[in-house]
């Protein structure tokens, strides 16, 4: 169990700390390192429930700032596609997983850092897009936000706009991740661990969100996520 513990700590935390300096990351920064300790499916559901957790609390601040009028195409539409990254997940052989899952991470990523904007995203039917591929990666891969992210910037949204609705959108599509792929299976001393990594990276993020300027603080986030996934599609190529 302490083989696990420990670098469990470690990946939530790291995510935890990521999520609360700039409003994001937890998924991308956490899901290719938890799915290579605990496994495709496990790894996806403990991020889905971490990263629900950490949603709720942050929106509680923002809820004001929430735009229904595209959240509710964008969560009505992944509540569709959900089910389909779960079948997805379930039936895949592990080193088909961890390629999948690297490949998702690491080509939202790359789309995110070169600033995408694509026609298809736009309006009501960019809403519907970015929340029906968000909801089948949310649960696939347990990384649901660059397609919201490249929806917000072909929006033209600020970050102070894109942050609650971010998180907004995380609570929802969470939930219905985690209805779809359970609870992942952990023992008590590995929760007590998950619980306090997400405390103190709150903490750790919020401490360090006042002396980081955004754009470095972006740029660790996508970097964290790169490497991540490059390294599920490796292990999943040498699986094979």
């Amino acid at each position: 169990m302490t083989t696990t513990l420990i670098p469990l700590t470690g990946i939530v935390l790291l995510g935890a700390s990521v999520q609360w300096l700039t409003g994001m990351g937890f998924a991308l920064v956490a899901v290719p390192a938890l799915i290579l300790l605990l496994g495709p499916a496990q790894g996806v559901a403990l991020a889905n429930c971490a990263a629900g957790a950490i949603s709720v609390v942050g929106l509680a601040g923002g809820l004001r700032r929430v735009r229904l009028a595209a959240m509710v195409p964008l969560c009505a539409a992944a509540a569709c596609t959900v089910p389909a990254g779960t079948w997805l997940t379930h039936r895949l052989p592990p080193p088909y997983l961890l390629l999948t899952m690297g490949a998702l991470v690491t080509v939202a990523v790359l789309l995110v850092m070169r600033g995408a904007r694509l026609a298809a995203l736009g309006g009501r039917g960019g809403a519907l897009t970015a929340g029906a591929v968000g909801g089948f990666m949310n649960s696939a891969a347990g990384v649901g936000g660059p397609p919201v992210s490249l929806y917000a910037l072909n929006a033209g949204w600020t970050v102070r706009e894109f942050v609650p609705n971010a998180q907004f959108y995380g609570v929802v599509v969470n939930a219905f991740s985690v209805t779809a792929n359970g609870i992942p299976a952990l023992s008590a001393a590995e929760w007590t661990a998950v619980g306090t990594a997400m405390v103190a990276g709150g903490v750790i993020g919020t401490a360090v969100g006042d002396r980081l300027p955004e754009h470095h603080a972006r740029r660790l986030v996508l970097l964290l996520a790169l490497t991540g996934g490059a390294t599920a599609v490796a292990k999943g190529v040498w699986a094979l």
